[in-house]
């Protein structure tokens, strides 16, 4: 398929910023689609940045179609750290006719680039978005887990038709469904329904109220670890840090926070897209939020670039095994040690006629206090809402 025909090149001028500074800058060594160039190669691309201009069904926060370009303007001044990136920059898909045709467009271009391991890294655009990036996936078969960090779980209402405070709810009813799990991480509860709650912990989703997660940033790695594809919304940070977003408020996680969850993100071999979405330049106090995202995107490459490739489907002699039996429940629980990075990995046990359908989901990041709380002969969290699915 040629993805180039959905996307419009990018303003070179965007490339001056910060030019005469000597170094081996972002805007010289990311393949970049412009004007007068050609398309980027990509055969040997690790990961593809590009913006979606679109935001018809973005709520109260119109004009976030206008983001990426002033996110770029940042990025491209920040210098590489010692990796050799291997990036490309594909432009911008502008807005169809209807909404339908933006959603199309994104569909095809991320399914094409991940069957051919490429990373999309979506700038702009409001958060409905991620029910195209989602439908990339139900393109090429593929049952996975999404993280979204927002102060809201989206769910809306089932009249709706989708928007950005709705699109979980039309991922969740979509046939088939090629959703495994939803985690959010962040929520605020001032503004979550208590019967949203009650719903999310029936459907044996995870949620992480924002107030539990900043108290323990640490816990965050083995949540982002088990993400296929990981949204942002911009209004998970509080408006001092990220004013640049017409809902946002004044608690929410601050910079360092979300580059620390950002870089999570860019160190699981797991994940294979992340989104940025909702960011408003009309709102963006000296263009704060921007550069925030900008130094988000470089704390995903530095990830990226340190992966481990030590997901446990390898040759179990890399890992450090441990079993632990629970009093009064009949199934031990497998834990798995990287012998590489010391991470944690659960086994979830499953019937032989469904290891190949969840092959990617039977194995369950954890951390070194999962495995303490086996030993006290308690079961996980995690590993319990895992084999509730697995039933």
């Amino acid at each position: 398929m040629d993805i180039a025909i959905y996307f419009k090149t990018i303003d070179t001028s965007l490339l001056t910023e910060g030019g005469d500074v000597p170094g081996n800058r972002y805007a010289e060594i990311i393949d970049i689609y412009q004007h007068d160039g050609r398309f980027p190669d990509l055969s040997e691309t690790d990961i593809a940045i590009f913006g979606v201009s679109e935001d018809r069904l973005s709520v109260n926060n119109e004009g976030c179609a206008m983001g990426a370009d002033v996110i770029r303007k940042h990025l491209y001044t920040l210098f590489s750290g010692n990796e050799k990136v291997k990036v490309a920059d594909l432009g911008n898909i502008m807005q169809g006719y209807t909404v339908d045709d933006t959603y199309f467009a994104v569909t095809n271009v991320v399914s094409e680039l991940v069957s051919h391991g490429i990373i999309p890294l979506i700038i702009g655009g409001g958060q409905d978005l991620s029910y195209p990036v989602y439908r990339a996936y139900e393109n090429l078969g593929q049952i996975i887990n999404i993280v979204a960090v927002d102060p809201m779980f989206d769910l809306g209402k089932d009249s709706q038709e989708i928007n950005s405070r709705s699109y979980l709810s039309k991922i969740i009813l979509h046939q088939p469904n090629y959703l495994f799990n939803f985690t959010n991480i962040g929520y605020q509860s001032y503004f979550v329904d208590q019967d949203a709650i009650g719903l999310m912990k029936n459907l044996f989703f995870d949620i992480y109220r924002l107030g539990n997660v900043r108290d323990n940033m640490d816990d965050v790695e083995p949540v982002v670890r088990n993400a296929d594809m990981l949204s942002i919304d911009v209004s998970a940070v509080r408006s001092s840090d990220a004013p640049g977003n017409a809902n946002a408020g004044p608690n929410g996680f601050n910079g360092e926070e979300l580059c620390r969850i950002v870089r999570y993100a860019g160190l699981s071999d797991k994940l294979s897209s992340i989104c940025f979405f909702e960011y408003n330049p009309s709102y963006d106090r000296q263009e704060q939020t921007a550069m925030l995202i900008a130094q988000a995107i470089w704390y995903f490459l530095e990830g990226f670039y340190q992966r481990k490739d030590d997901y446990p489907a390898k040759a179990r002699d890399q890992y450090v095994k441990f079993h632990v039996k629970i009093r009064d429940h009949k199934d031990e629980i497998i834990f798995y040690k990287s012998k590489k990075s010391e991470r944690w990995w659960m086994e979830v046990p499953v019937e032989t006629s469904l290891k190949t359908k969840y092959e990617r989901h039977y194995m369950v990041p954890c951390s070194h206090r999962d495995y303490q709380d086996a030993c006290e002969d308690n079961i996980p969290d995690r590993w319990w809402q895992v084999f509730q699915k697995m039933m």
